[in-house]
């Protein structure tokens, strides 16, 4: 693992040889990695309100996010589930958490973390973990979905990074898998990922509340790239016939070499 300073001013945080966040510790709310930007959207689409949001973060990282919301919804008590813990001691000594945050960070996996809070103590869950560029199988599985619709408030998102071939099928599945748990799941999704021309992330938003798909609508086509917000109904139409993954999911397809992330 690494960081690796560029000249605007920011870093990069590598594990495994795979970029895993980008920190500007002077503006927090530069979000270069798309999908990160993608997780603030729906953040700022559906809690437009500055008050503290209790989030819970399974992947840390540089914790990108968790600055984020520490900006942007001052005084916010946030949990990060982080296992490698050489890497956040990495992390806190090259790229240090601004003043006055409330920010823990535990060196657990997300089934022991999240296996470990309270019922309906969270308002909002990001999962966001990757092993050696795939989400790990154990993080899409149906029991995983289960604990968290289970930590989740009555009014929670559940906010899921993934990474997909074209054709998008691991995803189809992990959102057939949330929905069993979590009713309404849409996805945030650049455009060129949606029509197939390349692998690439999409963010799945699950709830057990309709989501304002018009305020997504909305947020979306302001967002860097192109981007679009694919409502829960138009999703569980393409999922028919779709088998959601047993209590153990499985592994999102590798990265191809070519993949790379898309920047500001």
């Amino acid at each position: 693992m690494e960081i690796v300073r560029d000249e605007r001013g920011g870093a990069t945080v590598l594990r495994d040889g795979h970029p895993q966040s980008y920190v500007d510790l002077d503006d927090p709310e530069l979000l270069v990695f798309e999908y990160v930007e993608h997780l603030a959207l729906v953040l700022r689409a559906l809690r437009p309100d500055p008050a503290p949001l209790a989030v819970t973060h399974v992947g840390g990282a540089g914790m990108t996010l968790a600055r984020w919301v520490h900006r942007t919804h001052p005084g916010s008590p946030q949990i990060v589930l982080e296992p490698d813990a050489a890497l956040t001691e990495l992390v806190r000594r090259e790229l240090p958490l601004p003043r006055g945050h409330r920010i823990r960070v535990r060196p657990q996996t997300g089934q022991e973390g999240i296996g470990g809070l309270r019922d309906g103590s969270a308002d909002v869950v990001v999962v966001d973990a990757f092993d050696e560029g795939r989400v790990p199988g154990a993080l899409a599985g149906g029991s995983f979905a289960a604990e968290l619709a289970r930590v989740l408030a009555p009014e929670g998102l559940v906010l899921v990074n993934g990474a997909d071939l074209p054709g998008l099928r691991w995803v189809a599945r992990l959102g057939a898998t949330l929905r069993q748990s979590l009713p309404h799941v849409g996805q945030l999704v650049l455009r060129e990922v949606a029509t197939g021309k390349r692998y690439g992330n999409v963010v799945l938003v699950a709830s057990a509340r309709p989501l304002d798909d018009v305020t997504l609508t909305r947020e979306a086509a302001r967002a860097t790239f192109p981007t679009r917000w694919r409502p829960s109904a138009e999703v569980a139409r393409s999922e028919r016939g779709v088998q959601p993954f047993g209590e153990t999911g499985v592994p999102s397809p590798p990265p191809p070499d070519s993949g790379p992330l898309r920047l500001r």
